[in-house]
C-alpha cells in the first residue's frame, strides 16, 4: 500500500464512488498480511516513507515469491536483495519483468513508474573494484527509493589522485556513499573534501588484519571527518535507504 493508494481510497469513498464496504476490504491487510512464514508489512511505506525490502539471504525461493506477489497485489514495487545466481533465476521464471541488477545481487518488480522523490544527487564512491557489490546494492537501493544515483568506482587512498580530480562531482551532490575495505580511509578523505553528509559502509575487504571489515568499521567510526556516519559492514542497503532519505529533506 502506498500513500497515494490510499489517499485515492479515501477520495473514492468521500466521493461516493466506492462502497465503505469495499473500502474496508481492501484495507483489511493493514498495517499487515499474515502468510504463514511471514507477515508482510504493507503499512510501511505510509508509516516510514520506505516500504518493506525483502531480505533475500536465508530465505526460499518459494517465500520470496508469496512475499513479492503480496506486495505487488497492494501497489507497490518490489526490491529484493541479497540474492543468489539460484535464486535470481527463480525469480525470473516467476515474474515477468524482474529487472535483475547482478552486481548488487538484487532484483526489482516494478509496479508502474518509478517516481523521482530526491531533491538532488546521490552519489555511490568505492575505494577498490572489490567494494563494487556492495555499493551496487547501495545504488540500486536508492535508485529504487526515487532518488537520482551516479556512481564513481575504484577512487581510493593509494591513487588518490583519482578523486582529487573529481572534487567538482564531490560538491554536485547532494548526499555521498562512501564503500571502502582494507582500513576504511576514503571515507574520511572524502569528508574532509565536502560539507555534504557521508554515509561510510565499512566493506569485508582486505587480508586477514581487516577482520573481516572490523578494521574499516573501527576506522570509520573513529573518523576526525564530523559529517561522516557510519552503517554495519557490508551493509548497502542500510546506507542506500539513508542516503535516500536524506535526499528528500
Amino acid at each position: 500500500m502506498t500513500g497515494d493508494r490510499l489517499k485515492k481510497i479515501l477520495a473514492s469513498v468521500a466521493k461516493g464512488d466506492l462502497p465503505v464496504e469495499e473500502a474496508f476490504k481492501r484495507l483489511s491487510r493493514l498495517p499487515y498480511e499474515n502468510l504463514g512464514d511471514a507477515c508482510v508489512d504493507h503499512h510501511r511505506g505510509i508509516r516510514q516513507g520506505v516500504p518493506e525490502v525483502i531480505f533475500g539471504e536465508g530465505k526460499t525461493a518459494r517465500q520470496i515469491a508469496e512475499i513479492a506477489r503480496s506486495m505487488l497485489r497492494e501497489g507497490t514495487g518490489v526490491l529484493i536483495t541479497r540474492l543468489s545466481d539460484e535464486k535470481i533465476r527463480a525469480i525470473r521464471r516467476s515474474f515477468r519483468g524482474a529487472v535483475v541488477h547482478q552486481k548488487a545481487r538484487c532484483v526489482v518488480l516494478p509496479k508502474g513508474k518509478r517516481e523521482s522523490a530526491g531533491k538532488g544527487l546521490v552519489l555511490v564512491v568505492t575505494a577498490g573494484t572489490s567494494d563494487i557489490p556492495v555499493a551496487e546494492e547501495a545504488a540500486v537501493t536508492a535508485e529504487f527509493l526515487g532518488s537520482s544515483v551516479e556512481r564513481l568506482y575504484d577512487v581510493g587512498v593509494a591513487g588518490i589522485h583519482r578523486l582529487l580530480c573529481r572534487e567538482e562531482l564531490l560538491r554536485k551532490a547532494r548526499v555521498i556513499v562512501v564503500a571502502a575495505g582494507m582500513e576504511g580511509a576514503l571515507a574520511s578523505v572524502i569528508g574532509g573534501l565536502t560539507d555534504k553528509p557521508v554515509i561510510a559502509v565499512p566493506t569485508s575487504v582486505g587480508y586477514g588484519a581487516s577482520f573481516g571489515g572490523v578494521a574499516a568499521l573501527l576506522g570509520m567510526l573513529n573518523s576526525c571527518a564530523p559529517t561522516v556516519a557510519v552503517v554495519n559492514i557490508d551493509n548497502g542497503f542500510g546506507a542506500g535507504v539513508m542516503a535516500s532519505v536524506i535526499d528528500r529533506l
